[in-house]
């Protein structure tokens, strides 16, 4: 690949993954808003806030080239349900005090991340990889065996954000224009939803306080920056790289459950991660020693 955008899509991904990282503070404000009326939030501003952005950077070319396509706007609206699922069961983790599930699906997903990889991309396993995704499956039966549980929101949100990002790339479409089109896809269902469905103290925005409103109308915001890096990001990059990056969300994640709101890992789960951080110190390890050899052979 050029190694500008190369660059670029490194310096995107470290952005997109550190505002999730900090993300979950920011529904702990409104824990008392329901998580699907916060998604119908997510949706509806993010339209509004992409229709602002495309018009500033004059790409309505791109919107208009992209309507030319069928196929990839119905695929766009397969991932506009990925990424709503994976919005709703993380912000329902956050205000229900699973934040260190969340933190868990993430550190898992750079695993599934290359598995996908290898089966629809045709990227190569090398060995260090297939032990460290060995590890991370090891780490989910250990639980399921020994503790009965599974780890349901972990695996939920691995997984519908790793389809949801091999999805994007097979699109190749940019990340303005894509997030235009999911957000539309969304729209309808959203605002039926919040404006003739919902009925709770905090559903109707004239009756809130107008700091609440600014809080759900940045959720548009806060929504849309770091995916629209995030999807940058995976055009640029092979998504095996890209999983690279990803730890530095849910590290954050963790961090902030455990220091700042009193979660407190169990023993099942503190097996589980002692897998994964076992497979993706792996992970790291076989990636840096992959770099150091290229950069050698130059």
């Amino acid at each position: 690949m050029d190694p500008k955008q190369t660059r670029l899509g490194v310096l995107l991904a470290l952005a997109a993954y550190f505002i999730w990282g900090v993300a979950p503070a920011y529904f702990k404000v409104i824990w008392y808003v329901p998580a699907n009326e916060i998604l119908t939030h997510r949706i509806i501003w993010s339209f509004f806030f992409m229709l602002a952005l495309i018009s500033v950077s004059r790409q309505w070319r791109s919107v208009k080239t992209l309507l030319q396509t069928p196929k990839k706007i119905f695929l766009l609206a397969l991932s506009a349900v990925l990424i709503g699922g994976n919005w709703l069961l993380f912000i329902w983790a956050v205000n229900h005090n699973h934040m260190l599930e969340a933190s868990l699906g993430y550190f898992i997903n750079p695993l599934v991340n290359i598995l996908l990889g290898m089966l629809f991309l045709g990227e190569r396993f090398r060995r260090m990889q297939w032990l460290a995704v060995l590890l991370a499956a090891i780490g989910v039966l250990v639980q399921l065996w020994t503790f009965g549980s599974l780890p349901i929101i972990a695996l939920g949100l691995a997984f519908s954000f790793a389809f949801y990002g091999l999805i994007r790339k097979k699109i190749a479409v940019d990340a303005q224009t894509g997030m235009l089109v999911e957000t539309l896809w969304l729209l309808p269902v959203a605002a039926i939803w919040l404006f003739g469905i919902t009925d709770s103290p905090t559903s109707h925005m004239g009756q809130n306080s107008l700091s609440l409103n600014l809080l759900l109308m940045a959720a548009g915001v806060i929504t849309t920056i770091p995916l629209l890096c995030f999807t940058g990001a995976a055009t640029r990059l092979r998504l095996s790289t890209l999983g690279f990056f990803q730890y530095i969300g849910p590290t954050l994640m963790f961090l902030l459950a455990v220091v700042f709101y009193g979660e407190h890992p169990g023993p099942d789960k503190m097996v589980t991660f002692g897998f994964i951080w076992a497979a993706l110190a792996i992970f790291v390890m076989d990636a840096i020693y992959t770099q150091r050899g290229l950069r050698k052979s130059r």
